[in-house]
């Protein structure tokens, strides 16, 4: 028993241990995860359904133009005279119509043709939901932008908060050697004092920092629908080719917008064809079909309608003048779009250029500063330079590497942008 309480103990105690590691293991999330969370989650991205539905009623609420219109119709008049005979007819006594006269009818209309009417109102809807479907493509690619300028955001406070763990153990360093010299009797207490100083005030940037990554974590977690903790991680997006090519979701609806226009031409031209149909009407009333009786009778008449209206080759001419000033319209705004994006990516990429050059020198300086520094560190032991030359040269290797943490995140900052903003991210 012994044993296997042993045993048990034991296994309850790996679990102990091996249980909380699971629930407090971090979350990894990359770049194109948040992309795809954020759109995934975000309240507008609902709208999708709304426009989805609002199509499928349209187009059946369009095909039920083929089916048997039904009406019912009534009317009592009262006129000032009524047909006659203007003869007598011996032997026969001719009734006299009532002045007052009443009709209650239905009828019952099948279209034969509509000249293509229904159809183009089924393309009409259709082209209308694309626009609407990708008017919010637009809106939501808009999130890319801000989850660039978080996630971004989160990755250069992860670089700081590493070089100032790097810059604390620089000054604990000095720290330490101070403190041995003044053991000796080789150095004052308010050598190490300034050091600590230093330390204390690295500690702050830290707490900074941290608070900073949170908020950013925070805002981030409200995109991706998600509670992202303090030891969430985020994946070092990689090095992206940049294109020139736009490829923006507003280009797609420009050339819905032309579709649209498209469909309204062959409307106007649908408007101005005859419709054939087939007709019953049933009714009763006085007079019926005999305009010799004056009783209630019920009465039906059945045949085929022709309609042909005209009146609309009148603005015809105007109709395809205001549609053409409306393609002309979505041209001028197509072509501004593109010149100002365009404009913005040679800018961008200009950005681009510049961070990677100056990467290029920052190594340059970080292993001159990095050689200066360790030359200190020695003449710091051996009491050639004071505790202040040593931190200037600790700091300004520190600001070296800063300076080379900001330009690479930015550098990355600077690609993502540019795509985003040509389109590149459009997946």
């Amino acid at each position: 028993m012994n044993a296997i309480h042993s045993i048990t103990l034991t296994i309850g105690m790996l679990w102990g241990t091996v249980l909380p590691s699971f629930a407090q293991s971090p979350k990894v999330l990359t770049i194109e995860e948040c992309y795809a969370l954020a759109e995934q989650h975000y309240p507008l991205t609902r709208q999708r359904d709304l426009i989805s539905k609002t199509r499928d009623y349209s187009l059946e609420n369009a095909a039920k133009g083929y089916l048997p219109q039904f009406s019912i119709n009534g009317q009592a008049t009262y006129q000032s005279a009524v047909t006659q005979i203007p003869i007598a007819i011996p032997g026969s006594d001719v009734p006299v119509l009532s002045k007052d006269q009443y009709k209650l009818y239905a009828e019952v209309n099948q279209t034969i043709y509509d000249g293509g009417a229904i159809r183009q109102q089924k393309q009409t809807h259709e082209i209308n939901a694309a626009i609407e479907e990708q008017k919010l493509a637009v809106e939501l690619y808009k999130l890319k932008e801000r989850i660039n300028q978080l996630y971004f955001g989160i990755l250069l406070t992860d670089e700081q908060l590493n070089q100032n763990e790097l810059l604390k153990s620089d000054i604990q360093l000095g720290i330490k050697k101070v403190q041995a010299a003044i053991d000796n009797g080789a150095a004052f207490k308010s050598d190490a004092d300034a050091l600590k100083a230093e330390l204390l005030k690295a500690n702050q940037r830290t707490i900074e920092l941290k608070a900073t990554r949170l908020a950013y974590l925070d805002v981030l977690g409200m995109f991706v629908n998600q509670t992202l903790a303090e030891n969430t991680t985020l994946t070092k997006p990689p090095i992206l080719s940049v294109s020139q090519e736009i490829k923006r979701p507003e280009l797609t609806l420009y050339d819905y917008q032309n579709k649209s226009i498209d469909v309204q031409y062959q409307m106007l031209n649908v408007k101005n064809n005859p419709r054939l149909g087939l007709f019953l009407q049933a009714g009763y009333g006085r007079p019926a079909l005999n305009m010799l009786s004056n009783d209630f009778e019920g009465y039906y008449i059945g045949g085929v309608r022709l309609s042909w209206s005209l009146s609309g080759l009148y603005t015809l001419k105007k109709d395809k003048a205001l549609l053409e000033n409306s393609r002309n319209t979505i041209a001028l705004q197509r072509e501004t779009f593109l010149f100002n994006t365009q404009s913005t990516g040679r800018q961008q990429h200009a950005e681009i250029t510049k961070l990677q050059e100056l990467i290029g020198s920052d190594d340059e300086i970080i292993a001159l500063r990095e050689s200066v520094k360790k030359a200190s560190s020695a003449q710091l032991e051996n009491g050639v330079i004071t505790t202040n030359d040593y931190l200037r040269e600790v700091s300004a290797e520190d600001q070296a590497r800063q300076s080379k943490i900001l330009h690479e995140v930015q550098w990355l900052l600077a690609q993502y942008t540019h795509q985003t903003t040509t389109g590149g991210l459009n997946n």
